[in-house]
């Protein structure tokens, strides 16, 4: 596998925040700071306030996230995420992916959505948000509140989709295909749910265990022999190969998918490739998606941060433009921000949260307490 060409940004510490009024350090204060943020007029003719999440926001689910306190780049310094040009070159490099998908994937189904998302669901129906981005790809927002438009910016890791064609698989009967596929994996994956060691939120017991799970639902295993680990074809593919593929040297080829007699995806083929519905590290968001996300941003008059550091720039990007619009920013994180300076040096530090605030209390405690005080 070739050195990563990427460099993933802001794995260290972020500069901690300056609390903002100074009241939001506490619950109290916080929820009265956010109430009259979201109740305030705007100077844009909509009023309504646009959300926009992170990680953060569902390690109240028993997920990791990246960047926290215990987040998987402070504890597991060797991680880093598979990269878009792995996946789509290597066989070796979707035989790691998979195989590590497939042993995270029933802990990963199995997590709800939490206090955050319900109190989100319920600010909702006051009126007073107009829309959810998010760059979680767990699906607990578009599940916890169907009602509110969710746009998920990293997309979702419900379906495995097709590289060629399109085509989306459902994850879970994905999963059923990777068990029928990988007898002695989906033994040993029974054999480590029996014992429990999924279940700890611990990342240092799991490690014990010889196991970590990382934000996106995969667990790694150190020295496990991924190179027998074998995954199925995107089924229309397979029914019907499309008629030209581009080759990594940019030369149009005519696609191939060749199967196994078990059905895995043959060596030999060069389209039908699933990969999962997020968008990796290194790939690009869809035109669609990031022209939805901006219109989500200008369709609002405030901006309510949840649960990131804004690490990444496709999420940091929404929040500069919002500011560059003029609008009043609200983040509630625990841990530094990128950039965050930028939000609110401009910012009264007197004013009462009317236009702006910064906290760092838990939106699971947080938001529910404001739910109550708007009711």
């Amino acid at each position: 596998m070739r050195p990563p060409l990427l460099r993933i940004p802001y794995t260290q510490p972020l500069p901690p925040p300056t609390i903002l009024p100074p009241s939001a350090n506490t619950l109290e204060g916080a929820v009265s700071a956010l109430h009259r943020f979201l109740l305030a007029p705007s100077a844009n003719l909509n009023s309504k306030t646009a959300i926009l999440t992170g990680a953060g926001l569902s390690v109240a689910s028993g997920l990791a996230d990246y960047r926290g306190t215990k987040g998987t780049y402070r504890v597991n310094k060797t991680y880093r995420p598979i990269y878009y040009h792995e996946f789509i070159t290597s066989h070796q490099a979707r035989k790691r992916y998979w195989a590590r998908s497939f042993l995270g994937w029933p802990s990963f189904n199995k997590a709800q959505p939490n206090a955050s998302h319900n109190a989100i669901r319920d600010l909702g129906k006051t009126g007073l948000i107009s829309s959810v981005i998010t760059q979680n790809v767990d699906s607990f927002h578009p599940r916890a509140h169907p009602d509110l438009k969710t746009l998920e910016l990293h997309g979702y890791l419900r379906a495995a989709k097709c590289v060629s064609c399109g085509a989306e698989v459902d994850r879970d009967e994905f999963q059923r295909d990777l068990a029928r596929l990988n007898p002695l994996w989906s033994a040993f994956l029974e054999e480590v749910l029996a014992t429990g060691a999924l279940e700890t939120e611990n990342p240092e017991e799991m490690r014990k265990r010889g196991i970590r799970l990382n934000p996106d639902g995969d667990v790694e295993v150190p020295d496990a022999p991924y190179s027998t680990f074998r995954y199925p074809a995107c089924p229309k593919c397979l029914a019907k190969p499309p008629d030209t593929v581009m080759a990594g040297d940019g030369e149009a080829k005519r696609g191939v998918v060749e199967v196994d007699a078990d059905g895995a995806w043959g060596g030999n083929s060069n389209a039908g490739i699933l990969k999962p519905g997020v968008v990796l590290f290194g790939e690009n968001i869809a035109s669609s998606v990031k022209e939805a996300a901006e219109a989500a941003i200008d369709a609002s008059g405030k901006l309510l941060v949840l649960g990131t550091s804004l690490a990444t720039y496709s999420a940091w990007r929404l929040a500069k433009r919002a500011k560059d619009y003029g609008m009043p920013i609200a983040v509630i994180n625990m841990g530094g921000v990128r950039g965050e300076e930028v939000f609110f040096q401009d910012l009264n530090p007197a004013q009462d949260g009317r236009l702006g605030v910064r906290s760092e209390v838990a939106a699971e405690q947080l938001l529910p307490a404001l739910v109550q005080r708007i009711r």
